[in-house]
């Protein structure tokens, strides 16, 4: 069976492996001739993929790499796994758009298509279905299946990977659901029907929206906190002995990745423009995480003022501009504003981030070797040291003996009279 795999990113490369692990030929398309030539050379550029999973793809003879639609040809299944951001804070679908426009073209009598990329409910009848219609002359539910099963990839967590995490499938009628479910059961252990493709969709948007809104639930509480000079970390401890009830969130330095900062405004997005009402939960959540990267650099000012220090011209060395430990993935990472808010003030500002290549940080910073020792040589001699994100590799140990005062925005650093947490 020849599956499509549109979209080679942190979703759509290991969709692809396990797709070829478990029997099919699959194409894998991306119009990144970058990333698309890293991987017909073997390389790969998902951390949790080793170049030689994807070198013995390509060596079974049933993976192969294209970045432009002429190399493309008749597919089985196509999984559509493109980005969909935001522009001037409303839904950008542009990406979905034109891959439902390409695989529509190839489409023929009988194939599968799954959107798997998240977006507002109702995109994958309203928005995918009629660019295939119009592009294949077919008609959903009757010459081809069409279904959503929204994504679950959790970069860098070693316990729930793609094969061992339930996937959530929805058709457009019940033979698109069977023919959605069969796919993903060749290679998924848990397959979780639902009764729609909608519902598929706002499980999705569900998720992440219950993360984001207890993430601001806790950063808020962690600010009023401090100023009641309560450790909200200890609260949390505390709190997580409860054995139901209660689900453990930490405070942090704001949100990142592809899901939080964008996925819950999908949703409200969605019941603003179809039901004209706003979401308030949402929209309050956005507050607040949005302004954490603010609070954190006031945080940091504090601090050095009580040391009679001021920011301009201080040395501050930030620990981590990935959005998540021990993964390369800066995607809409806070540690990009905290630093924008640090420059204005005037500090001269490091960051240390092993994972992530240096091309993608910041204009005007620093940069400290990949070593724990470069690392904690930076920290002795900074002003302020703040941990933004707990890679295994920064031996934090180190860095806070040789620290003169740290601000630990992830509860991470072991306690000590120089850390403050935030």
């Amino acid at each position: 069976m020849n599956v499509l795999l549109v979209g080679q990113g942190y979703v759509g490369l290991p969709v692809s492996m396990a797709a070829v692990t478990a029997g099919f030929h699959v194409t894998g398309f991306d119009t990144d001739v970058t990333k698309a030539t890293t991987l017909a050379g073997g390389g790969s550029h998902v951390e949790d993929i080793a170049p030689a999973t994807v070198q013995a793809a390509l060596d079974s003879g049933r993976y192969s790499v294209a970045s432009s639609p002429e190399e493309l040809g008749p597919f089985d299944v196509a999984v559509i796994t493109v980005p969909t951001p935001l522009t001037d804070g409303a839904p950008d679908l542009s990406a979905v758009e034109a891959a439902a426009a390409m695989v529509g073209v190839l489409l023929t009598a009988g194939g599968l298509v799954v959107l798997e990329s998240t977006t507002w409910p109702g995109t994958t009848t309203e928005v995918v279905g009629p660019i295939l219609e119009a592009k294949s002359g077919l008609r959903a539910g009757v010459d081809f299946h069409l279904g959503y099963s929204p994504e679950r990839i959790d970069p860098g967590n070693q316990t729930w990977r793609l094969e061992n995490t339930p996937k959530v499938v929805g058709g457009i009628d019940q033979a698109s659901t069977d023919a959605v479910a069969a796919f993903y059961g060749a290679f998924v252990h848990t397959v979780v029907p639902v009764g729609s493709t909608e519902v598929a969709e706002l499980t999705k948007l569900l998720e992440n929206t219950f993360r984001h809104v207890n993430i601001a639930l806790v950063n808020e509480l962690a600010m009023f906190a401090h100023d009641l000079d309560i450790d909200i970390t200890d609260a949390v401890t505390a709190a997580a002995t409860k054995p139901f009830g209660f689900m453990s969130f930490r405070p942090g330095p704001g949100v990142g990745g592809h899901c939080l900062p964008i996925d819950p405004t999908y949703l409200s997005w969605r019941v603003r423009r179809r039901l004209g009402t706003s979401f308030r939960f949402v929209e309050l959540a956005n507050d607040v995480n949005d302004h954490m990267p603010d609070y954190v650099v006031r945080r940091i000012q504090a601090g050095l003022n009580d040391r009679e220090l001021a920011v301009r011209g201080r040395n501050v060395l930030l620990c981590g501009l990935a959005y998540k430990a021990d993964t390369s993935d800066a995607r809409e990472t806070p540690t990009r504003a905290i630093v924008a808010g640090l420059l204005s003030l005037g500090a001269r500002v490091t960051i240390a981030d092993p994972h992530v290549p240096l091309e993608q940080f910041p204009d005007g910073v620093a940069t400290v070797g990949g070593d724990a020792a470069a690392l904690t040589e930076a920290a002795r001699s900074a002003d302020a040291v703040v941990v933004l994100v707990p890679h295994s590799d920064f031996r934090l140990d180190d860095v806070v003996a040789a620290a003169p005062w740290v601000l630990d925005c992830t509860s991470a650093a072991p306690d000590a009279a120089n850390v403050e947490r935030l």
